[in-house]
């Protein structure tokens, strides 16, 4: 019998209590104050998962907070990135700080349950996580004790 999903999530964040966390944070915008990605907690950042002490959730867009400076930019993908961290930094986050923006909860039930959710999903029983999007599935068990190690590792 394998574990749940449920249970594998359960032990990888108590292994992880003494490691740091990174930014969750969310798009707001005021008249006031206007475009600004605001902090609404943190997360231990395990690849395609980001860990919070009550939910799994998904990846999507990382950035690190910055001032945007007065540079010429070449690309216009160039010009938005560096907006999007200045966002950041108006919405209270440190400077050079990572934020997550975009992320999404996994319905961990619905993966024990047999489905999928996010990167994750049942395969012939064994929770499993999809660790790219050109990859297919391993494990999560064997998945989350390498990013855990590797997190606190680089802590140590």
């Amino acid at each position: 019998m394998h574990a749940t999903t449920s249970d594998l999530l359960t032990r990888a964040v108590a292994e992880l209590a003494q490691a740091p966390k990174e930014g969750l944070g969310e798009e707001r915008e005021s008249r006031w104050r206007g475009r600004r990605i605001v902090r609404v907690g943190a997360a231990w950042h395990l690849g395609v998962l980001l860990l919070t002490d009550t939910h799994a959730l998904a990846t999507a867009e990382v950035l690190r907070a910055a001032d945007p400076g007065r540079r010429g930019y070449t690309a216009e993908s160039a010009r938005e990135r560096a907006a999007r961290r200045a966002e950041a930094l108006r919405g209270g986050f440190g400077e050079g700080e990572v934020v997550h923006v975009g992320w999404s909860v996994i319905d961990v039930q619905a993966v024990d349950a047999g489905g999928s959710s996010g990167p994750l999903a049942l395969i012939d029983g064994v929770p499993s996580v999809r660790w790219s999007t050109a990859g297919g599935y391993m494990p999560l068990e064997t998945y989350l004790r390498e990013r855990v190690a590797l997190l606190r590792d680089a802590t140590a």
